[in-house]
């Protein structure tokens, strides 16, 4: 009953983010902006499919989730949407540096680097633990710490010498 309404609202924002992405990447490309480690770009987009799908997988349709979890999760959009409107035509899901353009220091990045990551770190071990699938939860978000520690030195050195904003 929760199951697939859950997954298809979080595939349909996921679809959403990819749009406003492409659209922010485009005008920043155009813009002068440069495109740096896109090798690992689609090991991301496989990361996140693959676990929406390993979720539709292996959680029987009748489960009911934890509120408390499904709650943190929504919690969590809030926090993803706070680092979207913080970057505003900068947010993508690529790394796309502008020279020009100075290291944004408000919103959330006053409290923590790379904000987007934890967020999306959180969910992708809340989601499957509020359907009670600790596997998931284990195996992703180990996949998923390994990319990200491998894209946060790619980006960290994209962005060195910038000043901030």
């Amino acid at each position: 009953m929760w199951l697939w309404p859950v997954l298809a609202g979080v595939a349909a924002q996921r679809l959403w983010e990819l749009w406003l992405a492409d659209r922010n990447t485009r005008r920043l490309l155009a813009g002068g902006a440069i495109e740096v480690g896109a090798d690992h770009y689609p090991l991301f987009v496989l990361l996140h499919a693959s676990w929406l799908a390993a979720i539709a997988v292996a959680t029987p349709a009748a489960t009911v989730p934890n509120p408390w979890l499904l709650a943190v999760y929504g919690v969590l959009q809030l926090g993803r949407l706070w680092v979207i409107a913080t970057l505003g035509r900068f947010w993508t899901t690529r790394i796309i540096t502008l020279p020009s353009a100075p290291l944004v220091k408000r919103g959330p990045y006053r409290f923590v680097r790379h904000p987007n990551y934890w967020v999306a770190s959180l969910e992708i071990a809340v989601l499957p633990l509020a359907f009670g699938q600790v596997w998931i939860a284990l195996v992703w978000s180990l996949a998923n710490a390994l990319l990200v520690g491998w894209r946060i030195r790619v980006e960290d050195r994209a962005l060195e010498g910038r000043r901030e904003c």
